[in-house]
């Protein structure tokens, strides 16, 4: 879009700002306040003129767009035409728009509702998976098996030399968790302490350690201790190592239960979403503006950058993986605004502060944590965002094809696997 700007207009607002600058500035040879407006211009007429040329591009802008009824989806790119003293000013800006959204299937989205309950073996699961959360190893004067936890010391060579991090002391392996090499932990079993041993261990082409990846390697052990697992008791101690103090293993399972039947309903809900999300998706295609993409993808890349604790630019990860999930993101926001708009669906107050209330529970100071969150303007603007999201998902969901699907607590929660 190329707009102009009459040069009365700017010879106006140039004479205006100087006015104002006169009536401030200091100057050697005269009292604040009396400054020539004659000297002012000599000193300041150029700064000053790219001061109001560049806010009259702004205001410009923002008034052509206005009258052209468009709306953009980032800032314009600005290209001089005409800018000279005692010239109109004339610029390109180039700049993209929102696509106009036409909904189409938005009633009778097609979806699969998964259908599971909390038995009584699923909770039975559930503690014994608590009690193998807090085991007791106890000495044993036998060779080690799986299960058990060995404590040894070890030192590795490849091609006869030593390699960084192939030596440790006092190191505790619990046979059969995984968390060492195959090789390295099926070398262990069998060995007694005090027995020493010489074991080759084949590191995966795939190592994460470029200089070990394909490679083989000796280490030479020397086993310290061989500990036996025990499970705790379920009784009044184990249960108020988990919170419970009054009630026993009855209260304990009764806990256990709602906080499973509770992530049960979290689970299936978040399918329901991104299956209604992908078919909304799907029946409404739109084209995304690049510029927005690009600011999100900008954004995942920082959000993924902090969580694995980069220091330096060189540790963020790259934009390509994050261009399709950031196209998917900026379709589904603007998909979701027009659908808020179009079925008028109004922010509801008291979900926001229920939101909220979740948010303070777990924190130290729960009254501070709140008072900070309603003073900070875009915390809230997320957290109404996200209350906003869930409502248009309920709408989906009441307004859905649903097809109940049967299935069990330990599939659908990946339990024990």
């Amino acid at each position: 879009m190329e707009v102009s700007v009459e040069k009365e207009r700017i010879e106006q607002a140039i004479d205006e700002r100087l006015k104002r600058v006169s009536k401030t500035v200091k100057l050697k040879g005269f009292r604040p306040g009396k400054v020539p407006l004659k000297v002012v211009r000599q000193q300041f007429g150029a700064q000053v003129r790219q001061e109001v040329l560049s806010d009259l591009m702004q205001s410009s802008f923002a008034e052509a767009v206005t009258e052209q009824n468009l709306n953009p989806a980032a800032g314009p790119r600005i290209e001089p035409l005409e800018m000279g003293p005692g010239e109109d000013l004339k610029y390109r800006a180039v700049f993209e728009v929102f696509p106009e959204i036409q909904l189409g299937k938005v009633d009778g989205l097609a979806v699969k509702r998964p259908v599971a309950d909390v038995k009584k073996s699923d909770i039975d699961a559930m503690v014994e998976n608590l009690r193998e959360q807090r085991p007791e190893y106890v000495t044993v004067e036998r060779a080690g098996q799986p299960g058990d936890r060995v404590t040894l010391d070890f030192e590795g060579s490849v091609d006869g030399k030593p390699f960084d991090g192939g030596k440790g002391e006092d190191v505790a392996v619990v046979l059969g968790d995984g968390r060492m090499l195959k090789d390295f932990e099926d070398g262990i079993v069998g060995m007694k302490a005090g027995e020493s041993r010489r074991i080759d261990v084949q590191f995966p082409d795939d190592y994460h350690s470029e200089s070990l990846a394909g490679k083989k390697a000796s280490f030479d052990l020397n086993v310290k201790e061989v500990a036996e697992k025990h499970l705790p008791d379920l009784d009044d101690e184990f249960c108020r190592a988990y919170g419970v103090t009054e009630g026993g293993i009855d209260q304990l399972r009764s806990e256990v239960g709602e906080n499973m039947r509770r992530e049960l309903q979290d689970n299936i809900r978040a399918r329901l979403r991104q299956q209604l999300l992908d078919a909304l998706l799907e029946a409404n295609p739109v084209q995304v503006p690049k510029s927005l993409v690009d600011s999100q993808v900008r954004e995942m890349q920082l959000d993924s950058a902090r969580r694995i604790g980069a220091r330096d630019a060189s540790q963020v990860p790259p934009a390509e993986q994050f261009v399709k999930p950031a196209q998917r993101r900026v379709a589904l926001g603007m998909l979701i605004g027009e659908l808020i708009k179009v079925r008028d669906i109004k922010l509801d107050r008291g979900r926001v502060e229920e939101r909220l209330a979740e948010l303070v529970a777990e924190q130290q100071d729960p009254e501070s944590t709140l008072k900070a969150y309603r003073g900070n303007a875009e915390a809230m603007r997320q957290i109404e965002n996200m209350v906003l999201e869930d409502q248009v998902v309920d709408y989906l969901i009441d307004h859905a094809e649903l097809t109940d699907e049967k299935t069990t607590f330990k599939s659908l929660m990946n339990f024990g696997a």
